[in-house]
């Protein structure tokens, strides 16, 4: 799928997404829906943002129960259900322990009535109780002092940047339009917002594009896009994870612990073939663009991991990649960055809807809201009635593939494959087929798009994958007309950025 020039569009949309993360993805997802004719702009990749570098976990979020958002939790642990059902092999259940010591909080009355009341809104039964022989049994290496048993229940995880890409593909299957690699700035005129001016980073192009309404679903960067008045004051939170080969941290569930710091729930999960601990969650205010671990941040987590898996002995050089991500939170004055709550905001003037905030989990329920808002200004965007989230789910054949890029595509992709190219790569469940047809149907722009987003091959490979560098260099001449000259600027930009933002932290 080429990229689609910026002389080629039409004058003028129903709506104009700007935000190429979860949050516009399944605004433009539900928008195509209701047959209005959609543009999204994304000025980086899709999914480039928060949007790939969250926690990855489809979850109700236990801490806002303990907060008291009712609401919150209830609307999460539903659409992690509906994501469970109607969404397989990309959505996938993930069982979590959570250790019970004696004289540390959380107590097993605290956390069965918990696990309980979260059970009942998602209308499941999925939490027990593990005595401290079965616990230990089924995860070795935990500490034992005080060690009295675990509450075991569900969660579910995702490739973040996956499902974001998987709502743009198919809203572009269905009549939509999207745009990587294109800024967009907002044009007015008798007293409302009239469109967007757009600059290409491809190609260089510029031109404006107008819209009954523009929707800024920028989340960290919503700001910079639009300063209106009611907006509100956004606090942007980093959260940093590290990740781990599932050799050197063998893990069959997920484990939830309590900081001995400062009493933060902190995890570890297996996750696309390697497992990933954090997170962190600190006011961030430096660039919003290339958020990356520091070495506090570091220190942080490898103090909670000796803390709950003193057998391992966990070093530094142990962890072979790290992210960090920052939530669009808004501002509620709380002393604690993790007090604040995850609840999104909306805000309108004419012409214009802003949404920011909000959860990976709910942005269907996000995206339903914000277009009731918009259709307020261009009723063609009133949304159609609930359908399945996808539309192209299900088929036979490898249920992985099939969720994460469409029963269609995911057949097409094992039918084009050449020879060998199903084989998966090294330890990772990603195969070469996968990076050929990224390359020639997803708009590729960059080397990092590639691994970092349509695979994150450079998340659970050390050194970014830096070893299978040389066989991806044949598939982006094949696919992408890139000559040595275009691969050495790639190669170099790629290693550049992953050494930045991903390398791990040394003392």
């Amino acid at each position: 799928m080429s990229r689609i020039e910026l002389a080629s569009l039409p004058e003028r949309f129903d709506a104009i997404v700007i935000g190429g993360g979860i949050t516009g993805a399944g605004i433009l997802r539900e928008a195509v829906r209701t047959g209005a004719r959609v543009l999204l702009v994304e000025k980086n990749d899709y999914a480039s943002g928060t949007s790939s570098a969250s926690s990855k976990l489809v979850h109700g979020g236990l801490r806002y129960l303990k907060n008291g958002q009712w609401r919150l939790t209830l609307e999460s642990v539903r659409e992690r259900q509906r994501l469970l059902t109607q969404a397989p092999g990309l959505v996938e259940p993930q069982p979590f322990l959570m250790p019970i010591y004696r004289g540390r909080k959380p107590s097993k009355t605290t956390m069965r009535l918990g696990l309980w009341l979260y059970d009942r809104m998602a209308g499941v039964s999925a939490s027990r109780w593990l005595t401290k022989a079965m616990l230990q049994k089924i995860q070795p290496h935990l500490r034992v002092a005080g060690l009295q048993g675990a509450m075991s229940y569900q969660d579910a995880r995702t490739d973040d940047a996956r499902l974001v890409l998987r709502l743009v593909m198919e809203a572009i299957a269905e009549g939509g339009t999207a745009l990587n690699y294109v800024a967009a700035s907002i044009l007015s005129g008798n007293e409302r917002i009239t469109g967007v001016r757009l600059d290409d980073a491809v190609s260089g192009q510029s031109r404006e594009v107008h819209a009954d309404v523009v929707i800024n679903a920028a989340g960290a960067w919503a700001g910079n896009i639009s300063n209106v008045a009611g907006a509100p004051r956004l606090r942007p939170l980093r959260g940093s994870h590290m990740v781990f080969t599932a050799q050197r941290f063998p893990l069959t569930h997920a484990v939830s612990w309590l900081h001995p710091r400062d009493d933060r729930p902190i995890f570890a999960y297996p996750w696309e073939g390697a497992v990933i601990y954090g997170t962190t969650d600190l006011d961030h205010d430096t660039s919003l663009d290339e958020p990356a671990m520091t070495s506090g941040e570091s220190a942080y987590l490898m103090e909670g991991l000796d803390y709950q898996f003193p057998e391992m002995k966990f070093t530094r050089e142990d962890v072979i990649a790290t992210y960090s991500g920052v939530r669009p939170v808004v501002d509620g004055g709380k002393d604690d960055p993790s007090a604040e709550s995850r609840e999104s905001a909306m805000w309108s003037s004419p012409g214009l809807v802003n949404i920011t905030g909000g959860k990976l989990t709910t942005f269907r329920v996000t995206a339903r809201q914000v277009l009731h808002e918009a259709a307020r200004q261009a009723a063609k965007l009133r949304p159609v009635a609930e359908g399945p989230v996808f539309s192209m789910a299900g088929g036979e054949g490898d249920r992985r593939l099939n969720g994460r890029l469409g029963a269609q595509a995911a057949a097409a992709l094992r039918r084009d494959a050449k020879p060998g190219e199903l084989e998966t790569i090294r330890h990772t469940p990603y195969c070469w087929a996968e990076l050929r047809w990224a390359a020639r149907r997803e708009q590729v722009v960059h080397l990092e798009d590639l691994l970092m987003r349509r695979t994150r091959i450079g998340l659970v490979m050390a050194g970014g994958g830096r070893d299978i560098l040389p066989r991806v260099n044949e598939i982006c001449r094949e696919e992408l007309g890139w000559d040595d000259a275009r691969w050495a600027i790639e190669e170099a930009r790629y290693l550049d950025r992953w050494q930045r933002l991903h390398a791990p932290v040394s003392a």
